[in-house]
C-alpha cells in the first residue's frame, strides 16, 4: 500500500525537482547571482563517510552549543520524529561548480550544495518535511519550512542516543577558546576538512558534520511504499535564477 503524503509537509514541485536534480551530476541548477552567464552545475556526488545509528533515532542539527549558553551545556538536539532502522548508513555530498573571478583571480566556485543520508536503495518518489519530535503537525501550514538553525554554518547527522558524547569535542573546543587555549578538535577532518567525523565506541555510534548556512530545511525522501530512502539537507535550493523543473 502506498504512502499518502500530508499536504502540510509535502514538498512543492520546484523543491521536489531540486532535491532530485542536485544529486544528478551534469544537471544545471541555475545561474550565478552575480553573473547570469555562468551556470551553477552539479559536477559530482561523492561518498563522505558512513555513520552508525544503532538507536534508529536520528538527529539533524548543529553540533555546537548555543552561542548564548555560558555553561556550554549539551545542545537540545533536533531529533527527527521518524525512526530509521538501526544500522550503518552512507553519507553523500552533492558538489556544484560555478566559476567566477575575484580581484583578477579565477576560482572554480566548487561547493557543497546538498548532503544526504542514504537509508535505502529504492528510488524516492516523494519528498516531505522531516518533522522533529517536538514539532506539532497541527500547527504547520503548507508553506512553512522547518528545520534547524546554525550560527556556525555547520549541521550534522548523528545518533540521538549518543548525542552528548558525540558533540563533546565541540563543547571542549569552545571551552578551550574561552580559556585562551585554541587546540584542534578531537574529530577527524574529511574531504579537505569540509566535513568532520566523530565516534563514540561506548554506543557504537557516529556523527558527521556538513556545511549548513543559516536556517536549513531537512527533507525525507520516501519510496513508493512509504519507507524512508533518504534524509537530505539542500541549502543550495536558494540559488538565484533557478532553472524551473521540466
Amino acid at each position: 500500500m502506498g504512502h499518502a503524503a500530508d499536504v502540510r509537509i509535502a514538498a512543492g514541485a520546484e523543491e521536489s525537482w531540486y532535491l532530485e536534480a542536485v544529486f544528478s551530476p551534469g544537471t544545471r541548477l541555475g545561474r550565478r547571482p552575480d553573473d547570469p552567464t555562468i551556470f551553477v552545475q552539479v559536477v559530482e556526488v561523492s561518498e563522505v563517510t558512513t555513520i552508525r545509528v544503532p538507536s534508529g533515532r536520528l538527529v539533524v542539527d548543529s553540533p555546537w552549543p548555543e552561542d548564548d549558553d555560558p555553561e556550554l551545556t549539551v545542545r537540545v538536539a533536533r531529533e527527527l520524529a521518524e525512526r530509521i532502522p538501526p544500522g550503518t548508513y552512507r553519507v553523500e555530498a552533492a558538489w556544484t561548480q560555478a566559476p567566477y573571478e575575484f580581484m583578477g583571480e579565477r576560482f572554480d566556485g566548487r561547493e557543497v550544495a546538498a548532503v544526504r543520508l542514504c537509508i535505502a536503495e529504492a528510488p524516492v518518489v516523494r519528498w516531505e518535511l522531516a518533522l522533529g519530535v517536538r514539532d506539532d503537525i497541527a500547527t504547520i501550514r503548507p508553506e512553512d519550512r522547518i528545520g534547524f538553525n546554525s550560527e556556525t554554518n555547520m549541521g550534522s547527522f548523528s545518533d540521538a542516543a549518543a548525542w552528548p558524547a558525540l558533540t563533546a569535542p565541540f563543547r571542549e573546543f569552545w571551552r578551550g577558546i574561552r580559556a585562551g587555549n585554541r587546540q584542534p578538535r578531537e574529530t577527524e577532518g574529511l574531504l579537505d576538512d569540509c566535513f568532520e567525523h566523530a565516534s563514540d565506541e561506548g554506543h557504537g555510534a557516529d556523527l558527521v558534520t556538513f556545511p549548513a548556512e543559516g536556517p536549513s530545511v531537512v527533507w525525507l525522501g520516501r519510496t513508493a511504499s512509504g519507507a524512508i530512502a533518504s534524509v537530505a539537507v539542500a541549502d543550495g535550493y536558494h540559488v538565484s535564477d533557478r532553472i524551473p523543473p521540466p
